[in-house]
């Protein structure tokens, strides 16, 4: 039987799936081959198409004699992602290997629209570069007092948990699971890393809500994963320990983990915070990182769940004063040396950066560090520090060169078991807030199945499905340079953190200058920058292999835009662009503010090709971004202004 399409509820957005772009499947006949849950997902699909447009589908066998323009089919029993496309005399036909690879056969057809059904297409196939592509929501059950409902969310509050249960209407969870599917992503954590009190029961005796939301994304693939307390066992279980050696404790786990499985049968795994910014870990009884992560992989292993162990791990009660202690070092340090000592379904997840998402630092040196462990890379769409979906940021470029990178030789891409990413949606009518900002969603999922692919060409599908081809032009001029902009105005040269305390948004130079979380810029009379060479700083540039490590470690070499994360240098150094590093802060800041006005302009221009109410928020949100900017612009020029004493030699107002 065909599955019921999940439609968003009235006035929720459809994002990259509105009704049109199943036309052509809705026109044309199809014939569709396989069982199975997922199957009869596909089948609901393209029933619901054709309900709509006028063709046909038939499941299995048609009447004889009965040409398909489609078929829809599954080659094998093995549950692969893969699939194969092709057009041979008249008729486009998908090939899995799998319920699943249908599934993500379907969408792909969706994506080429017509295209599809022209001429003739040589088989082709395809294949998810990454098992796992997941997102992790930070969400609360219960409202937290400081981060609210979803802990760096800017979308709204939580689609899982309301009022401190499981949402007890589940459609629109059906809905994202299907626009998730159709863009690559097969993996979901419902709650927050971050894991209170309230939180912790979900993994025991509130463990049915997870299910009842396990079994709303099931249909399209999605598997469940829960973040957990590594101090579970004393929270929940009365247990006096949480040792990772004790037998008491890996009993307890066991157990635990026994009773999740009988709830949810597909249950993906254990999401873990540990020994970071407060939260309870190995640390306190002497044991590894690796010692704790094989222990809940032990619990899990049984059943073929894994456990996603994040490397945030530093010191955020440092002496600002000690220049010697560098946070961008403690990954590398805590990690590195633990490699090939992880168990074979625990996965180090490492941000792509060695400090917190910034809009510009150096890729992770621990993602070129551990060969022997598995590691996940970790992304953040929810743009703590881009702009908090306020400001149109456009990631996918960014998240492309750290794909890109060659830590040792081998891209980022090829050396990641799973590509991870921070979530940015809520139950706001748009999912992640800012219209735009969809489009990070999007790029993720699709980098996640292709980690080299063009991210301009991911653009433009994304483009094409949620806006159709009117507003191309001016849709790309506005997205395409946006995370660049965004930089020019904001933190200069990979500087970083310049940001007000707390929540984040928008400018303050020093407010975390003298902190105890490791984030400072040491700007004085003189200079600006930190020192991470091996010669005469934190030693930090060597944690990379050659060549980065040798290119890294001189300011001559060092590529401009990490210049300040790497060095501290006089203003009037000279930057390979020619210019120097005090008249590149105030030439770049002046162009952001430029660039934002002209992409709000451009926005304007599409009024009468973009949805109202989508025009409507985009216009109202490029007016706060306008806003913000320009503080940045003159917060930080002025700053530099009165630490180096040298104006603008284009004469522009500095304060």
């Amino acid at each position: 039987m065909p599955l019921p399409v999940p439609v968003p509820p009235e006035g929720v957005d459809p994002a990259w799936l509105p009704p049109v772009a199943f036309r052509p499947l809705g026109t044309r006949r199809t014939l569709i081959r396989g069982s199975g849950p997922l199957v009869d997902t596909v089948h609901g699909e393209v029933a619901e198409a054709c309900a709509r447009f006028g063709g046909g589908v038939d499941r299995d066998a048609g009447p004889g004699g009965t040409s398909y323009d489609l078929v829809l089919e599954v080659s094998g029993s093995q549950g692969g992602e893969e699939f194969t496309c092709g057009r041979e005399d008249g008729t486009t036909t998908v090939t899995a290997s799998g319920p699943a690879g249908l599934l993500y056969g379907l969408f792909h057809v969706v994506r080429l629209g017509e295209e599809a059904f022209r001429g003739e297409r040589p088989r082709a196939r395809h294949r998810p570069a990454l098992a796992l592509r997941m997102l992790d929501h930070w969400d609360n059950v219960a409202v937290h007092p400081v981060m609210g409902q979803v802990e760096r969310g800017y979308a709204g509050g939580s689609l899982f948990w309301r009022d401190g249960r499981a949402r007890g209407e589940l459609g629109r969870v059906r809905a994202y699971g299907r626009l998730l599917a159709a863009c690559g992503i097969n993996a979901v954590a419902v709650n927050n890393v971050n894991v209170h009190e309230t939180e912790a029961h979900l993994l025991t005796d509130r463990i049915g809500e997870v299910a009842s939301l396990a079994d709303a994304l099931r249909p399209y693939g999605i598997r469940t994963h829960l973040s957990v307390t590594f101090a579970a066992p004393m929270v929940l279980g009365g247990l006096s320990t949480a040792d990772p050696l004790d037998e008491r404790v890996r009993a307890w786990w066991a157990e635990a983990a026994a009773r999740v499985y009988e709830e949810i049968e597909d249950f993906g795994g254990f999401v873990v915070k540990a020994d970071s910014e407060g939260r309870p870990g190995p640390f306190a009884y002497g044991r590894s990182h690796a010692d704790g992560a094989n222990m809940l992989a032990a619990a899990l292993e049984p059943y073929g769940g894994t456990v996603h162990w994040r490397a945030f791990v530093y010191n955020h009660r440092q002496d600002w004063r000690d220049r010697t202690t560098d946070r961008a070092r403690a990954a590398y340090e805590h990690f590195a040396p633990l490699d090939g000592e992880f168990a074979p379904n625990a996965v180090l997840q490492v941000k792509h950066g060695p400090m917190d998402f910034q809009v510009r630092e150096p890729v992770s040196p621990l993602l070129g560090a551990m060969p022997r462990t598995r590691l996940a890379l970790e992304l953040q769409a929810t743009q703590e520090y881009t702009g908090q979906q306020r400001h149109v940021c456009w990631l996918g470029p960014m998240w492309s060169e750290v794909l890109r990178f060659r830590p040792d030789g081998v891209p980022v891409g090829e050396l990641a078991d799973a590509l991870v990413a921070v979530s940015n949606v809520g139950d706001d009518p748009f999912w992640t807030g800012h219209p735009l900002a969809q489009a990070n969603l999007y790029t993720f999922g699709r980098l996640a199945w292709q980690p080299d692919a063009d991210p301009g060409g991911i653009l433009d599908e994304w483009i094409r499905l949620t806006f159709g081809t009117g507003p191309a032009a001016g849709l790309h001029a506005v997205l395409d340079g946006s995370w660049r902009t965004y930089e020019k105005y904001t933190a200069p040269l990979g500087v970083g953190f310049m940001v007000q305390p707390g929540h984040h948004y928008g400018p303050s130079v020093d407010g975390y200058e003298y902190s105890p979380w490791g984030t400072y810029h040491f700007a004085d009379r003189d200079g600006v920058g930190v020192d991470r060479s091996v010669a005469t700083g934190t030693g930090y540039a060597g944690q990379y292999a050659k060549p980065w490590a040798e290119l890294y470690e001189s300011p001559d070499t060092c590529p401009d835009e990490l210049l300040l994360f790497f060095h501290h240098v006089p203003y009037g150094h000279v930057l390979k662009s020619g210019k120097t590093v005090i008249q590149h802060i105030y030439d770049t800041h002046f162009e952001g503010v430029a660039e934002v006005e002209e992409a709000r302009e451009v926005w304007a221009s599409l009024a009468g090709l973009v949805d109202p109410a989508r025009h409507a928020r985009v216009a109202e949100l490029f007016e706060e971004q306008l806003r913000s900017a320009r503080e940045w612009r003159d917060q930080i020029n002025s700053y530099f202004f009165r630490k180096s004493g040298i104006p603008d030699e284009r004469g522009r107002p500095l304060y």
